[in-house]
């Protein structure tokens, strides 16, 4: 018996060593895959011809997945909107790039998104390269970014969406009705319609007012640059819309909004003719991620730093999760800029439409400390609403897209009676006992009485004078100004800035330039925030995230994950203050 123990445990021990073993090359194997794909410097080769697909979600910043790449072209990730627009930007003195191809079928992305895009691109073409589109049906929004090429082309049998923007809100009151749950609802500012998806069935009046003005905006301005592009006048271009006058790719041609209709071989054939390639010749296009990879295109040199933090998703208290910014996180990564000598200025990029007010605070203070130091500069990106204005209303310069949603001075909290739901439909009821008699508030098993309510409402009240006076500080305008402007409302970035809540229209690459200006630094290197996340990480943590969110949005849609996103806000909305701009909405 002693004999088949000794042996037992020698061939337990061999096992749990092969095992580990086993375990070390495995991840050994995984390492050198990721290194291997990460370091890898894809030649473009010659005739080269950028391909950008307008259908991928376009990140601020976009962590390296190891992986990309694996399996073809097909499989390489868009970079970060600020790395697509210098990539652009750099093959505009490629020899190697002739060209970009745009195929767009679609564009998930936001308008401001799509407005950067769309000069970078203009910039490119001014360098006497060639820029191709085509898609069998072209969206409005993506038709916004392919406007701007020499050639744009549709399915003879698809076409070009024409018909002008709308919005629409989901309201949940009736669900919550039907449920029994009451959302005790406090809030500041007549247009903090932010709440309203809870305690109405429809758009109240003064958030009718606000967003069809800033749709308007946004449509004014989409028919003002395709004009300009295809030569024409906005009148003619709003009567086509409501008309609905383009019903075929035909259509699109007879009235200038199309180049031509063609096939997918048809466009690719015509590109190989301006490469003056023969009829069998390969066209080399190279996706904008291996390109990524292929360039140096980040140049800058000198001991001076300029810090870039990316900042988007919701404002969330504590270090928040992967695309959310989290106040403590966010807090940090200011501190450690603030504190780098080498850093001469901080450019924060804001892509948000806020969240909780206590983060938003937070990260505000840790700007004005950075402020005393080194100058301090946002940049908007699609939004910079509510949470995501209040943190960035102090800074030295405030840079915007006139397409940016901004504005939203408003504060508001959501506390669930849910009693109804749990004794008459779950059958469940609560007692206890207590110290005193507002010791268990606020709880979702009863009732707010008068009193708990009027406390809800003053500790509101008295959040949003804070906000007044941060922006009134940081704007140097006066506060009854603010407010008047305040009251919740969204603005677009060109009416933000006449109204004194930002200084001038550029992108990310403008604001860089302006804080460089202003720390007298004629040479310096960008240094981004947050760091990206090693090989080890994105394996096991962020890019397991990321695929996730991508597999969902697949399966339900910018309109459906637009929902579910509404949906998770709901719970983040609940029991805490929130400067967070009226729920989510897609703009067809």
């Amino acid at each position: 018996m002693r004999q088949f123990f000794k042996m037992f445990f020698a061939a337990l021990l061999a096992i749990g060593i092969f095992s580990i073993i086993a375990i070390i090359i495995f991840f050994a194997w995984i390492a050198g895959i990721a290194s291997s794909v990460s370091s890898d410097k894809t030649e473009t080769g010659k005739a080269a011809v950028l391909y950008l697909d307008l259908s991928q979600v376009i990140r601020e910043q976009v962590q390296d997945n190891p992986f990309s790449g694996l399996g073809g072209d097909d499989n390489y990730d868009n970079p970060g909107l600020y790395d697509i627009v210098r990539l652009i930007h750099y093959a505009k003195s490629d020899s190697a790039v002739k060209g970009i191809y745009i195929k767009c079928n679609g564009n998930p992305n936001g308008f401001a998104t799509s407005e950067e895009l769309r000069n970078a691109l203009a910039d490119f073409k001014s360098g006497k390269k060639f820029i191709y589109a085509f898609a069998d049906v072209i969206p409005q929004r993506a038709y916004y970014v392919a406007n701007i090429a020499d050639k744009v082309y549709a399915n003879p049998k698809g076409g070009l969406d024409w018909k002008g923007f709308s919005l629409e809100y989901m309201f949940f009151k009736q669900t919550l009705d039907k449920l029994g749950i009451e959302p005790q609802i406090f809030y500041a500012g007549k247009f903090k319609s932010a709440t309203e998806p809870f305690r109405a069935t429809e758009m109240t009046d003064a958030n009718r007012l606000q967003s069809t003005v800033f749709l308007n905006d946004l449509y004014n301005r989409f028919l003002i640059e395709t004009a300009t592009a295809r030569h024409t006048d906005t009148a003619t271009l709003h009567q086509l819309a409501n008309s609905m006058t383009i019903q075929t790719a035909a259509d699109a041609v007879k009235y200038q909004l199309l180049d031509g209709v063609r096939y997918d071989d048809e466009v690719k054939e015509e590109i190989r003719k301006r490469l003056s390639l023969a009829d069998k010749d390969k066209i080399n296009f190279v996706p904008i991620g291996k390109y990524a990879k292929a360039v140096n295109y980040k140049n800058g040199s000198g001991s001076d730093k300029i810090a870039v933090i990316f900042a988007q998703g919701d404002i969330v208290d504590g270090r928040g999760d992967k695309g959310d910014i989290g106040g403590d996180t966010y807090r940090g990564l200011i501190r450690t800029a603030r504190m780098d000598d080498n850093i001469k200025a901080i450019v924060v990029r804001v892509n948000s439409g806020g969240g909780s007010a206590m983060a938003s605070e937070d990260m505000w203070r840790e700007l004005e400390l950075a402020k005393k130091k080194k100058p301090v500069v946002l940049s908007f990106g699609d939004y910079a609403a509510s949470g995501g204005y209040y943190m960035s209303c102090g800074a030295d310069s405030i840079f915007t897209q006139p397409n940016t949603l901004t504005g939203s001075i408003g504060v508001f909290t959501i506390i669930p009676n849910m009693q109804r739901l749990f004794s008459d439909k779950l059958g469940i009821t609560f007692d206890g006992v207590k110290t005193g008699p507002f010791a268990d508030m606020p709880t979702a098993s009863r009732p707010l009485t008068e009193m708990e309510k009027k406390f809800l409402q003053s500790d509101i009240d008295s959040i949003y004078q804070t906000f007044l006076t941060r922006v009134a500080t940081g704007r140097h305008i006066n506060t009854a100004l603010v407010d008047s402007i305040g009251q919740g409302r969204v603005w677009t970035g060109q009416r933000g800035i006449a109204l004194g809540l930002a200084d001038r229209i550029g992108g990310l690459q403008d604001a860089v330039d302006c804080a460089a200006r202003m720390a007298k630094s004629g040479s310096y290197r960008i240094k981004e925030y947050p760091e990206p996340l090693s090989w080890w990480e994105t394996l096991t943590g962020g890019y397991k995230k990321t695929i996730e969110s991508q597999a969902m949005e697949k399966e339900l849609g910018v309109e459906g994950m637009s929902m579910y996103q509404s949906i998770r806000k709901l719970k983040k909305s609940f029991n805490s203050a929130q400067a967070r701009m009226p729920f989510d909405c897609f703009i067809n």
